[in-house]
Parts: C-alpha cells; sequence; structure tokens
C-alpha cells in the first residue's frame, strides 16, 4: 500500500496534463465540432421560445407526470406528434468560460484522486511502471468515459458524440496512467 499524501505530485500534474490535453482537442483539433450542429431555423425557434422565459435546466418534452400518464392517449399523441426532445437551457449571455474550465480542472484533479486512491490500496511504493499505468488507466478511463454511454442510451445522444467523447477520455486516462507511472514513489 502506498499513502494517499505521497500521490500528490502525480494527481496535481496528470489533472494539469488533462486539462491543457483536453484545451488542444476542443481548440485546434476540432473532431468535436459535429457534436452539436446548428438548428434548422435556428432564428425563428429562438423567437417562439424567448417569450417563454425558459428558466435554465433540463427539460423533456413531452415529459409524462407518471408511469399512468405514459399509457394514456394524450401522450401517446404528443410523442407521434412531436417534437420529441432533451432540452438544456443555458443562461442568456456571453458564456464565459472561465466558471467551467475552473470546474473541468477540478473535476480532473477528482478523477486523479480517485484514480490515484485506487491505485494506492493495491500498489506499494517502488511498484513497476507498467503495474501502476494499468490500474491508475482503468480508473482514469472510468472517471472519463464510461458514464458517458447513459447519454446515448437513454436520451438519443447521437453515437458519434459519444464515441469522439470516449476517444477523448481515453487520452486523458493515458495521460493520467503515464504520469503516475513515471512519478510514482519509489
Amino acid at each position: 500500500m502506498t499513502g494517499l499524501l505521497a500521490l500528490w505530485l502525480p494527481i496535481l500534474v496528470s489533472a494539469v496534463f488533462v486539462f491543457i490535453a483536453s484545451s488542444v482537442i476542443h481548440m485546434w483539433i476540432g473532431w468535436h465540432n459535429q457534436d452539436y450542429p446548428k438548428l434548422a431555423q435556428e432564428d425563428k425557434v429562438m423567437e417562439v421560445l424567448r417569450p417563454l422565459a425558459l428558466t435554465p435546466g433540463d427539460y423533456m418534452v413531452p415529459r409524462a407526470s407518471s408511469m399512468k400518464d405514459m399509457a394514456s392517449p394524450e401522450f401517446t399523441e404528443k410523442r407521434t406528434k412531436g417534437p420529441v426532445m432533451v432540452l438544456t437551457v443555458m443562461p442568456n449571455g456571453a458564456s464565459g468560460m472561465g466558471a467551467s474550465l475552473a470546474m473541468w480542472f477540478v473535476y480532473s484533479l477528482v478523477v486523479s484522486l480517485f484514480a490515484g486512491y485506487i491505485a494506492s490500496r493495491s500498489l506499494a511504493p517502488g511498484a513497476h511502471y507498467i503495474r501502476v499505468f494499468q490500474i491508475v488507466g482503468a480508473t482514469a478511463f472510468i472517471g472519463y468515459a464510461l458514464a458517458l454511454w447513459q447519454m446515448s442510451i437513454w436520451y438519443r445522444r447521437k453515437w458519434r458524440t459519444t464515441i469522439i467523447a470516449n476517444i477523448d477520455g481515453l487520452i486523458y486516462a493515458l495521460l493520467t496512467a503515464g504520469t503516475f507511472g513515471w512519478l510514482w514513489p519509489k
């Protein structure tokens, strides 16, 4: 076993590496450019929705109020007529990236912390690089990627979006694993 406090450096450095890699992926590589295409007749849709003053949050349309309501002819008709959607409403105004980037960095620290915790319970100081890489990499991949599949399974998010995000997660996991293998206590 390795003390978790002995892993503060790989936890921090791996989060920094993931943060840098995600910046490169999202700002320069561009494989996420097709994740959210422009809505046809965007201006018209915005004009229709604007007077409703929707508060920020997640919505499902149509939304049944109970399991019994889901079986009603009225609900079935709403689903048949459409549109059927999951809608996320964000606050109006400028979309500053500062808070989101800070939360992403904290999330990367949390993934590295849990990967480090699991490795610290199973590996001693001086463990071989490849063994550290395996345990940390698998744990980090779980943290960065696996939960994304739920959105495609239940909410019909495009599988392409989920698969590309899983490729990102694999890159982040490999960076995390490599950092821990490199900085694992002797």
